[in-house]
């Protein structure tokens, strides 16, 4: 089956709402830069652009495509920094930019015909392509590398020649021509751009051993513009069907349940984005890789079809393991995909997501404005719809599963899979919690690599929603589902790893109703330590029946691993004298109590959100004899950790861990606690009551959570 031939741009501007609008913006925005004198190619090559980070902030630094030449760079704090490392990460940012604004101008012209948009895309590319010899193999890349020209990375160069490529086919398409000196200098770029990409490709694949690397895809996707610019088919075929080739790396790259082998939703974009660049180009020839299918039934529409089943319900993609929470160059890879998505399956659930990208793109606003629409998008779809109702989701292969009911604002993503290599976290059973408004206990993301918080605090266990053991963060290693059960009314996960710390077992039960979220977390130790139970909100807790009282010690206790980023605020202490035996800092394990023996206490905070549907999120913890729950500071997300959280951290000492915490939105739920004699078989049970119903859960080795309902009188 062949795809649909693509829609011109011409056409578009007679058959779309927004094009002409979209066209004008893009228009004027070239005009302005072109009039300051800011689209000239530096003469330098690029360096990495994960150094173009504030050492003081973490943040990302800013990037203004109007500046034609900088020295000096700015973070959004008001550092001023130099040196030349931010100086090739900016050269980076710089050369990407002129490489799209060659598509820009491209695009213009395929919409206007005015001549001087096809000269100035004209320009670019040849300006690049003579200056590419000049280029040597960049000596100042890191020895992990496979270095570019242009750039530290050929990874980079790949990306940054795809988008030039894109531009010529364009330009190609809509008749525009060059003269002999031009075609020779483009002519000599392509044999050096095909020879380093095919050396790297042979590096990866049969040197290194690593097909399944994302640099793959990208190097096979700037071999095939190569292919698609030159007319020669039965290269682009053979790429295609090649070990290492786009069929086989689809088979390898991604799992069967259709998430890029990582378990990154940001890697998994990167590489669907390399996929259809590459299927781009096979369409020129008449070859239709938009309903290809991998070994297992891997496929680009599977691909799109699995972030639908992770997107929020505003459309916001999870930052699992590696990657932004949110960044305009990865919005605007979202909001590519997204609208060549919508253009080749026409699913109306793709578009809250193209919609979500276009909101972080144009500051607020779900307008389609922007290149990707112009150059990938056709239709009128509504961009400011949610996401429609969906399920629950179990990806097996990956190691996720989403947890979903009809009648709850709540939702759940656990993780519990493969670690995800080199951009994978010390994160197992990993939980992030969503109500109607979006995230409200997420994975933080990722900063740029050149950050050293990378290493210090994001990858590391105590920086995720799940327990770490002795201030030490989990090996790596990959847990299991022993349980998975959903219907329109629950969700019910049981996820395990019996090889996080050595001799020790994690449990974590997840129980999503109409009404509320049990989290029920076992822990069983060969010896006695520290455990700590952890969750970051967005938003601070606010605690409802207890105070939170200063520590003569503001440290944890321990300096392994992320725990040196970290404060403490302060301890919880009930109200109305529950809790007479409290120690008087974290790292003294005598009696910090916050239960008196016997039944354990409740603890309620609360998280007020921002969503006209439910103000309020309560949070109702268990409080057993020896356990003490503390407020932490930590650094912010990876959009600005320099903008502190607060974080809960239950935390108890021994062999065995218990942690029991019941979320609701508006009104907390009623929580209680049937405790056993020793020497009884019989099992404690925990009751969950609300105005109507009234759940008794009990724990079973072989069953996992027993839930018995029963209606309130």
């Amino acid at each position: 089956m062949n795809a649909m031939k693509p829609m011109t741009i011409a056409e578009k501007l007679t058959s779309t709402a927004w094009a002409a609008a979209a066209l004008q913006s893009l228009k004027q925005e070239l005009d302005e830069l072109h009039a300051g004198g800011s689209l000239i190619i530096p003469q330098e090559p690029g360096g990495w652009w994960h150094q173009y980070v504030c050492p003081t902030h973490h943040a990302e630094l800013l990037f203004d495509p109007a500046e034609r030449d900088a020295h000096a760079f700015a973070c959004p704090h008001g550092c001023r920094i130099e040196g030349d490392a931010y100086r090739g990460a900016w050269l980076v940012f710089k050369h990407q930019s002129m490489a799209r604004y060659a598509l820009q101008a491209a695009a213009i012209y395929a919409g206007t015909k005015e001549p001087a948009y096809a000269d100035l895309a004209k320009q670019i590319l040849v300006s690049y392509a003579a200056q590419f010899p000049q280029y040597p193999v960049h000596p100042d890349a890191q020895p992990w590398m496979l270095k570019g020209r242009a750039f530290h990375q050929a990874l980079t160069e790949a990306i940054w020649a795809t988008t030039l490529l894109r531009a010529y086919v364009l330009l190609q398409d809509e008749g525009v021509s060059v003269n002999h000196g031009e075609q020779q200098a483009i002519d000599t770029f392509l044999v050096m751009l095909e020879a380093s990409m095919t050396q790297y490709r042979h590096i990866l694949i049969h040197e290194r051993n690593n097909p399944t690397s994302n640099y793959t895809a990208w190097l096979n996707a700037a071999l095939c513009c190569v292919y698609a610019v030159r007319g020669q088919k039965d290269r682009l075929v053979e790429l295609i069907e090649d070990e290492g080739g786009w069929r086989h790396h689809l088979s390898i790259g991604v799992h069967p349940d259709q998430l890029e082998y990582e378990g990154s939703t940001y890697y998994h974009v990167f590489v669907l984005r390399a996929y259809l660049i590459s299927a781009e180009m096979a369409e020129r020839f008449g070859i239709d890789l938009y309903h290809a299918a991998g070994e297992q039934g891997q496929s680009l529409e599977g691909m799109f079809d699995v972030l639908v089943g992770l997107a929020d319900d505003q459309g916001v993609l999870p930052a699992l393991h590696d990657g932004p929470l949110e960044r305009l160059p990865f919005a605007r890879e979202i909001a590519e995909i997204m609208e060549i998505g919508l253009t080749k399956y026409g699913k109306a659930e793709y578009a809250p997501i193209l919609g979500e990208a276009h909101r972080q793109m144009e500051q607020g606003q779900r307008l389609r404005n922007s290149l990707e629409a112009l150059v990938y998008g056709t239709g009128d779809n509504r961009l400011d719809e949610r996401m429609p109702a969906r399920s629950s989701l179990l990806l097996a292969d990956s190691g996720f599963v989403v947890g979903r009911t009809a009648g709850s604002g709540l939702s759940f993503l656990a993780d519990f899979g493969p670690h995800g290599g080199s951009h994978g976290h010390y994160d197992k059973l990993h939980v992030s919690l969503y109500h109607p408004g979006g995230a409200i206990m997420p994975d933080m993301g990722m900063v740029p690599y050149g950050s050293p918080l990378r290493k210090q605090w994001f990858a590391h266990t105590a920086s995720h929603n799940t327990v770490s053991v002795g201030g030490r963060s989990q090996t790596e290693h990959e847990g299991r589902c022993r349980r998975f059960a959903a219907s329109d009314h629950t969700a019910y996960v049981w996820l395990q790893s019996d090889q996080a710390y050595e001799g020790g077992l994690l449990e974590r039960h997840l129980l999503l109703t109409d009404e509320w979220m049990l989290d029920w977390f076992e822990v069983q130790l060969s010896d006695e330590q520290t455990i700590d139970w952890w969750m970051h909100s967005l938003t601070p807790p606010e605690a409802v029946n207890a105070r939170c009282n200063g520590c003569g010690d503001t440290s944890l206790g321990f300096k392994e691993d992320g725990y040196s980023m970290l404060k403490l605020l302060g301890r919880y202490e009930l109200e109305h004298g529950i809790a007479a035996a409290v120690a008087s800092s974290p790292s003294s394990d005598s009696q910090h109590a916050m239960a008196s023996a016997g039944a354990p206490a409740v603890f309620t905070c609360r998280y007020m959100l921002d969503t006209a549907v439910e103000g309020v999120l309560h949070q109702s913890a268990l409080i057993f004899t020896g356990d003490a729950l503390y407020k932490v500071q930590t650094p912010g997300t990876s959009n600005d950790p320099s903008q502190a959280l607060q974080a809960v951290l239950h935390r108890t000492h021994g062999r065995n861990g218990r942690f029991i915490h019941i979320y609701k939105l508006g009104e907390a739920a009623g929580v209680s606690w049937q405790g056993v004699s020793e020497g009884t078989a019989a099992k404690p049970k925990l009751i969950i009551g609300t105005s109507h119903t009234e759940a008794v859960c009990q724990l079973d080795p072989a069953e996992g959570l027993r839930v018995t309902w029963r209606e309130q009188r």
